[in-house]
């Protein structure tokens, strides 16, 4: 156990970030995939609609089809089940929401509801990750269901319909399968090896060193947990457990490392040639390299209790509000809110800022498109279908970017039943953009998460305990291979664990001190006792018994 004492260096309340915020960044890798299949899967839809002259119906088909923007960092086996929970879980709050409005049109118990339904969703989504876009997309159906005019009788066939194409956009997202069935792996193993070439580029020193070592952390376990999703060993996959193997060693030992053979690796599992073999076959410790994923889905839910308060009261709260300013559309200002909170207060004001700013931009656009949108329902559904690939191309360079996109294509998707007045339109949903990042702010500093900083101390107990465990098998004169292999993954996942956590508590309001020399310190024994447990394993160069000992000391 490390022998620091906690050293309280963070001041009870923390400052909310405006630097930044809005800075544009790189797009996503993947981005194209879910742009792509999001217009795949609306598309044949919504222009069956038009031919049969039921555009009204438009709003529960896209339920289905907006299942197509989820699951797409997922390897393919994995992604057919998870595509599976996503559409029952979107049919089951379509479902909820459609009967709240058919037995009651009090605006008062929708928005109730609503606020619950969102809550629910935001809370397993989290625990599950599944995402991006995350609770928000399932939010935005349910909620925008329980104001739609509804009888008891129309429910099934409505369902029906959001079950079709849900089915449609599970096909849409499973068929790039028949062309790269490793891709989702192959692109994962890429990003680790990226990763872990910018920290070697560090040299584990200097300004930034520190930031880029958790994000080598991080890309490394999110690859682990990507072969890891299916239980059947390839020769594929075995190769790709080798590169990522190369990858967290690179993290180890930084000043060792060869960064442009990691970046040559990363580059070469682009398309679908063969994979680069990097050292021997070496036995996999399966059961620990998902330790975070074999965690059970209750205990995960345990620490997201206060995000559930958050959302539900929150919504709730935006929702009343816009409906005492006589605002037609509630459940605008209830997605509002339920699209701002994040990990902590820090993230959640970061995306109130970002939503107020996209939401603005996004009603000039739609202020610009309206007349063309307007010359008939062909032209509704191309604008429809533009707007949404472009969310997906601009929301990885920053969320109000994407957002930019969303809001014109909200608006239209409110226009399926009946042209709009587009005045009136957009002020509703300026009133409703501003209420519900007000209100849902101000809940979100309402209820504290005081849970956090135990969070903290029991990834530093479990780092600690993980980096003992490493460093007495590193003095043991003969250790079993399988036990080193596994401490030094077990240690990897702690400390990649401890950074998280660390970061989350960090940005939380009126937390109590952290103990942030002692995370600092934790870290800092950690890495280098995987450093001496990967030269005992014979994965660096040994540089002696002795010298192994001492790094494994903190």
């Amino acid at each position: 156990m490390s022998s620091a004492t906690p050293a309280p260096v963070s001041s009870p309340a923390r400052r909310l970030p405006l630097a930044g915020v809005l800075r544009v960044g790189r797009p996503s890798d993947i981005w194209f995939k879910p742009a792509l299949s999001v217009v795949a899967a609306i598309a044949p839809p919504n222009l069956t609609l038009l031919a049969l002259g039921r555009l009204d119906l438009a709003m529960y088909t896209m339920a289905g089809s907006l299942c197509a923007l989820y699951a797409h960092n997922r390897p393919y086996a994995a992604r057919a089940g998870t595509l599976v929970w996503v559409v029952l879980g979107m049919l089951g709050g379509l479902a909820v929401a459609l009967v709240a409005a058919s037995l009651t049109g009090s605006a008062v118990v929708l928005v109730s509801v609503g606020a619950l339904l969102a809550a629910a969703q935001k809370v397993l989504c989290d625990a599950t990750r599944v995402g991006p876009p995350g609770n928000v997309v399932l939010t935005f159906v349910s909620s925008a269901s329980l104001f739609a005019p509804q009888t008891l009788a129309q429910v099934p066939g409505h369902l029906a319909l959001a079950a079709a194409t849900g089915v449609w956009a599970w096909l849409v997202c499973m068929a790039p399968a028949l062309v790269r069935p490793h891709g989702p792996e192959r692109r994962a193993t890429a990003a680790a090896l990226k990763a872990a070439a910018a920290y070697a580029d560090t040299g584990g020193t200097g300004e930034g060193q520190a930031r880029a070592r958790a994000a080598g952390y991080a890309a490394v376990q999110a690859a682990w947990q990507s072969l890891l999703s299916t239980s059947a060993r390839s020769r594929t996959r075995r190769a790709l457990e080798r590169l990522v193997l190369r990858a967290e060693v690179a993290l180890a030992a930084p000043a060792e490392a060869d960064a442009g053979r990691l970046r040559a690796w990363a580059g070469a599992l682009r398309g679908t040639g063969p994979v680069p073999q990097a050292g021997s076959e070496r036995a996999a410790a399966d059961e620990l390299l998902g330790v975070d994923a074999a965690r059970g889905l209750w205990a995960r839910l345990g620490p997201l209790t206060p995000l559930a308060v958050r959302t539900a009261l929150g919504c709730a709260l935006a929702g009343y509000a816009s409906l005492a300013l006589g605002v037609g559309r509630p459940y605008w200002a209830l997605v509002t809110a339920a699209s701002l909170y994040q990990a902590n207060v820090a993230l959640t004001w970061s995306r109130a800022v970002q939503r107020v700013v996209g939401n603005v931009v996004g009603v000039l656009v739609f202020a610009a498109v309206v007349p063309l949108a307007h010359l008939g329902e062909a032209a509704l559904v191309v604008c429809c279908l533009a707007f949404s690939f472009g969310a997906e191309l601009l929301i990885s360079r920053n969320y109000w970017l994407g957002s930019v996109c969303v809001t014109p294509m909200a608006l239209l998707i409110t226009e399926f039943a009946g042209y709009q007045k587009p005045g009136e339109l957009m002020t509703e949903r300026l009133v409703d953009t501003v209420v519900g990042a007000l209100v849902g702010f101000v809940a979100a500093v309402a209820v504290t998460n005081r849970r956090a900083g135990d969070r903290v101390e029991r990834a530093l107990t479990a780092a600690d305990r993980a980096r003992e465990r490493a460093a007495r098998l590193v003095a043991e004169p003969h250790p079993d291979a399988a036990a080193v292999e596994a401490a030094r993954r077990g240690l990897a996942v702690a400390l990649a664990d401890l950074r998280a956590t660390a970061d989350a508590a960090a940005g939380e309001w009126w937390l109590p001190a952290l103990p942030e020399e002692r995370v600092v310190l934790a870290e800092q024994a950690g890495h280098r006792t995987l450093a001496a447990t990967a030269r005992r394993q014979g994965l660096l160069p040994d540089r002696g018994r002795d010298t192994e000992t001492e790094d494994a000391r903190p």
